[in-house]
């Protein structure tokens, strides 16, 4: 059975699905399932001669906050289970490696069983662009359950 891929662009809630890692050290974006090509991220260029403009949208996604949860699916999607180690949400590298052992990239750890909200303070009124944000694992297939709230594409 495939997994739900939810694609509703407003509301009060939007899940993003789990965000799997497969190999600790490479960082998968927090849009990999939601939006796997980039089309609407901040950084595609739209216009004439610049890409797919009928696919893209109008404007890029963003949130007021986003939760992630440690944990992962069980054997056969039966259920959520906890991670075997920490889990790391990272923001974007400034001439580092952009992982789990580049310090300056992270934004949080993650334990096992845990769950953090971003911004810290619970949602303000900026908006966040999930497209900046990525997970990285201590274990290989571990990863986050991750939800934006107030969620916006006018």
């Amino acid at each position: 059975m495939s997994l739900s891929v939810s694609s509703t662009r407003g509301g009060p809630m939007w899940p993003l699905g789990f965000i799997k890692v497969p190999i600790i050290g490479t960082p998968v974006a927090l849009t990999s399932l939601i939006d796997p090509n980039n089309l609407s991220s901040p950084n595609t260029t739209t216009g004439p001669g610049n890409g797919p403009i009928l696919t893209q949208q109008e404007y890029t996604i963003s949130f007021r906050g986003l939760s992630i949860f440690g944990y992962k699916p069980g054997n056969n999607n039966n259920g959520m289970i906890s991670n075997v180690g920490n889990i790391y949400l990272l923001g974007a590298p400034a001439g580092g490696s952009g992982n789990r052992s580049d310090s300056g990239a992270i934004i949080a750890v993650i334990a096992p069983l845990a769950n953090y909200w971003y911004p810290p303070e619970g949602a303000g009124l900026e908006r966040i662009s999930p497209y900046f944000l990525w997970l990285d694992a201590d274990n290989n297939n571990d990863g986050g359950l991750v939800i934006g709230y107030g969620a916006s594409n006018p």
